[in-house]
């Protein structure tokens, strides 16, 4: 049994029901990422996983009990979230907001302590943010700041971790850097992710397990290399592709073929070129 998981859970808001029957296992130890198309229920479910959102039906089970029946701190000293947008308060510093991810574990006769001092420096420094402890969050890039939120959640000392859309906004270069960032926190530090990504490309090269929603339904799980195939793109999304195996690291490459909507044709081989010619990807 996995430490976070959905059972046959119906998630909405009001009267509209976006996700029916919904289950889903988060594997241990994995950077699980869940891909679809806009309005699928891809941040409905991690709101659901959050606990800020309660099921009309069913469940969300966190460590063997339903995630409703404990308080919002025990739930917040078990899993942080990174939420798609974060606005910080003006003129606070790095460190004083990271800070603020201690808030779970302080008590009435209690407050802050040593242990709390070195956990917002090891945060600081695994997000590589130390340099910037003492400037206004408001003064600092794009992707400076998507660091700092990262390290307020690990301030919260996790060990599961959900991030909805974490690298929106940000250009090429701060999005890999955000993204090697959480693959060293998953592989070097053992945290379990849950990450809601657009980029089908970086899931495939930074997931363990992929997760494909449509239509509020979960439709394929597992591998990328096994997840990630010419059918799954245009049944999923509607885009004809071709899917190669990534030349640098060997996960699946998609390339649209043609505009969406188009009907889906099965991959051809393609015509062999001069010998002196990058040889091409294989098709997966």
């Amino acid at each position: 049994m996995t430490r976070l998981q959905v059972r046959d859970a119906s998630l909405g808001y009001d009267r509209r029901l976006i996700s029916e029957h919904l289950d889903l296992d988060v594997p241990d130890g994995a950077f699980t990422v869940v891909v679809g198309p806009n309005a699928c229920g891809k941040s409905t479910l991690l709101r659901a996983l959050a606990r800020l959102l309660r099921p009309s039906a069913g469940s969300v089970v966190l460590d063997g009990r339903d995630i409703h029946t404990y308080r919002a701190k025990e739930v917040a000293r078990r899993l942080g979230l990174l939420p798609q947008s974060s606005v910080a308060p003006d003129g606070i510093t790095v460190e004083a907001l990271v800070a603020r991810g201690r808030h779970p574990h302080q008590r009435l006769l209690q407050q802050w302590t040593t242990h709390d001092e070195d956990v917002v420096r090891e945060a600081l420094a695994a997000t590589g943010v130390t340099a910037l402890a003492d400037r206004p969050v408001d003064e600092l890039s794009g992707g400076q700041r998507q660091r700092v939120w990262v390290a307020m959640a690990l301030a919260q000392e996790t060990d599961l971790l959900l991030l909805d859309e974490p690298t929106t906004f940000l250009d090429v270069a701060h999005q890999i850097e955000l993204l090697e960032l959480f693959r060293h926190l998953n592989v070097d530090r053992g945290r379990t992710l849950v990450a809601v990504l657009h980029d089908l490309n970086h899931a495939c090269r930074y997931a363990d397990h992929i997760v494909a929603m449509a239509d509020g339904r979960v439709v394929a799980q597992g591998a990328p290399a096994e997840v990630v195939t010419a059918e799954l793109v245009h049944d999923v999304f509607g885009l004809p592709a071709h899917v190669f195996a990534d030349p640098v690291s060997g996960t699946p490459l998609v390339v649209p073929a043609g505009p969406p909507g188009r009907a889906f044709a099965p991959e051809v081989p393609r015509p062999d070129r001069p010998e002196t010619a990058t040889p091409e990807p294989a098709v997966v």
